[in-house]
């Protein structure tokens, strides 16, 4: 009786019926207990953020809960969504089947324009195009958590459904990664350089000096710059760039002025132990538990201001980028060539998602003010189409990333992850 009770229950939400008791929308969304099973590497003890996150749990359980009792889940539940989890977390054969797949796009066809990027050799490097042209739309006020959380979304299903892949795009742990290059940077699940990581560091450059901003150096560098010789990637081609946004100034010239043409050379890297301090636990926990609205925690994680008398006070956005900097990795618009650059925005788009779930009421469609507005254009999706004009609405604008995936519109659909865009967002992150 009770089988054929819940069975009508489901079919009742599926024919889009909203008579659905508390308890019964519950049973449909589901538990963590009952449908998430994690395995966590024993190495690394929960941090604050983890625990955060535990925590966040229960308020995530009754915010789909009211989902499915409203009929907006699309589906989603926490039987069936997809689980993010931290790099160190998963297996060995999970990591390198990561890797494979990542390797399987580098070597698939480009689908973006070839008389638009004539540099852009693979699958891969379609991400990278966009994010290259697009770099100013991406990063303003209003898209840089949404349209950032579609474009590794759209990483994630290109993995998946064009090269086998059965995980989900995992994050990284930024305290993990600062703890293991402080002590012993040879044991570091994500940059040891084994074939169940992202590949080792760069060979020592010493016209590499670090990381500058304006006139001065704000990251030193951490011993490397040059080409990736160990481990996966370290075979792999860097096409497009450099754009006039990177900080290295020794890097070979594009043939064409904006990085699009064919610049072939090596992967190069510094992984950098002062980068990931600017990222550690204690400040990411701060941020969490001090934002009490979105304007808060959007400076806070670009480090605007940077906090003057602290030498890794440049941000979260800014420390987990430049952990795997130099090229492509160290060039604003080029930076998705690096694959560490899918862990980094799946780390801040976490973030984002347990600020947000603290009072979904109010945060899930907080939208922040500062900064410049450029929406971005939508219409063909080549690149000669004329710009649109700029509209400031939220509830209006789109994200749209042209080659790469179906529009999102309007652009606030890409602010929750559990079932919308018509249900294709569907994860939760451990």
């Amino acid at each position: 009786m009770a089988l054929a009770r819940g069975l009508l229950v489901a079919s009742s939400l599926i024919a889009g019926a909203q008579a659905l008791t508390v308890a019964e929308a519950a049973a449909i969304a589901g538990t963590y207990a009952a449908n998430i099973k994690v395995t966590r590497n024993p190495v690394y003890p929960l941090d604050l953020v983890d625990q955060y996150e535990l925590e966040t749990r229960s308020k995530v359980e009754a915010y789909l809960t009211k989902k499915v009792q409203a009929g907006t889940n699309n589906n989603c539940t926490l039987a069936n969504a997809g689980v993010r989890q931290e790099w160190a977390d998963l297996s060995i054969e999970e990591r390198e089947e990561y890797v494979a797949a990542v390797t399987c796009l580098m070597k698939l066809p480009a689908q973006a324009p070839k008389d638009r990027f004539p540099g852009a050799v693979s699958r891969f490097d379609d991400f990278v195009a966009y994010h290259m042209t697009h770099a100013m739309e991406l990063h303003n006020n209003y898209n840089l958590f949404p349209a950032h959380k579609h474009f590794i979304w759209a990483f994630e299903q290109a993995l998946r459904n064009e090269c086998g892949y059965k995980g989900y795009q995992p994050y990284m742990n930024y305290d993990r990664i600062a703890k293991d290059l402080t002590t012993n940077p040879a044991n570091s699940p994500h940059w040891n350089g084994n074939s169940s990581s992202l590949g080792g560091n760069g060979e020592p450059d010493p016209e590499h000096k670090g990381i500058g901003q304006g006139n001065r150096i704000i990251i030193p560098s951490g011993g490397g710059g040059g080409c990736v010789k160990s481990g996966p990637f370290s075979d792999m081609v860097v096409s497009l760039g450099p754009t006039s946004m990177t900080s290295i100034k020794h890097l070979p010239k594009n043939p064409k002025a904006d990085g699009t043409g064919s610049n072939p050379r090596c992967l190069r890297r510094d992984i950098n132990k002062d980068a990931a301090l600017g990222a550690t636990a204690d400040r990411a926990h701060k941020l969490l538990v001090e934002s009490k609205n979105v304007d808060t925690f959007y400076n806070g994680l670009l480090g605007s201001p940077p906090v003057r008398d602290d030498p890794h006070g440049f941000g979260i956005h800014t420390a987990g980028h430049y952990i795997h900097a130099v090229d492509p990795g160290g060039d604003a618009g080029t930076s998705p060539g690096d694959p560490g650059f899918y862990f980094h925005h799946g780390a801040l788009d976490r973030l984002w998602w347990m600020w947000q779930m603290q009072d979904p009421e109010e945060r899930l469609n907080a939208v922040p003010m500062y900064g410049k507005v450029i929406p971005m254009d939508h219409g063909s999706h080549g690149m000669k189409e004329k710009r649109q004009a700029r509209e400031t609405d939220p509830n209006k604008m789109v994200v749209d990333l042209k080659w790469l995936s179906p529009l999102v519109s309007p652009l606030m659909q890409a602010h929750d992850q559990l079932g919308s865009n018509g249900g294709a967002y569907c994860y939760i992150y451990i």
